[in-house]
């Protein structure tokens, strides 16, 4: 668990000075696996009241510019990349399609007026082996507990998006929990040209979009349609190739023979 500060005084927060924290806490939290660099991507940031306040009318254009510099940031790491097996160099990349950044008020009086307390994690579930970063602005030892964090997290994504779904599965990052909030999602690889909903990290043998799952809004029922070359399947059985079939509140979605995504519905 990283406990890291920069700065010995405190400063006026701003804008600059929140971005210029997250892109130093991304670049700590690196976690290095076989054939990518997974780099945090869930960020709570900490904020004395005042400095809270004075920054809510903003928040959200720092959290637009926030996603900006942090894209950018990747986008320059993997143009010269830093490591290499063999011949093939190591991808820096985030486990969800797009950061999340949220910021609390300090209502204990543990984060100075001044400073910046950010908790990061590499995806909505902790990783194990990966107990998260952790940094601040004034040199100083972090103070939010990590159960606030989780509390926070839980009950800010809660009110913002609506939960259809929840799919629980292992790559090659761990375990991994992934929750549907939108009527449409694809699953699979993904690469540098194809964006995916929910990216698996694995082998070849899952294709780079490998299925897709729909949502009917007037019914709330789910169907799954297999893109792949090496196949899907549901509950045991193999979909046939771009057919949509009806998936049940719970089930067992096979991609490829290398993952389960085991399904849930949230009613």
């Amino acid at each position: 668990m990283a406990q890291t500060g920069k700065s010995q005084q405190p400063a006026r927060i701003n804008g600059q000075i929140i971005i210029d924290e997250l892109t130093r806490n991304m670049q700590l939290g690196e976690f290095e696996m076989a054939y990518s660099v997974l780099v945090p991507c869930i960020f709570s940031i900490y904020l004395h009241p005042d400095d809270y306040t004075r920054l809510s009318s903003i928040q959200e254009l720092i959290r637009e510019d926030a996603r900006r510099a942090l894209a950018d940031c990747l986008a320059q790491w993997n143009a010269k990349p830093l490591f290499k097996r063999g011949k093939k160099t190591k991808l820096y990349r985030i486990a969800r399609q797009d950061w999340w950044i949220e910021f609390f008020a300090d209502s204990e009086g543990v984060v100075p007026a001044g400073d910046v307390e950010i908790h990061s994690e590499l995806n909505d579930v902790p990783q194990p082996g990966y107990r998260g970063i952790k940094t601040t602005l004034i040199d100083r030892e972090t103070s939010i507990t990590s159960a606030r964090v989780a509390r926070d997290r839980t009950m800010t994504r809660r009110g913002a998006d609506k939960i259809f779904a929840e799919i629980r599965y292992e790559d090659d990052s761990g375990p991994q929990s992934y929750f549907v909030t939108q009527n449409e999602i694809t699953i699979g690889r993904g690469g540098e040209d194809l964006s995916v909903d929910l990216p698996l990290y694995t082998n070849e043998e899952v294709s780079r979009e490998h299925l897709r799952l729909r949502r009917d809004p007037a019914t709330g029922s789910f169907t799954v349609a297999d893109n792949s070359r090496n196949g899907t399947w549901l509950n045991g059985r193999k979909l046939a190739r771009g057919v949509a079939e009806p998936v049940p509140d719970r089930a067992r979605i096979q991609v490829a023979e290398v993952i389960t995504l085991s399904f849930e519905v949230k009613k």
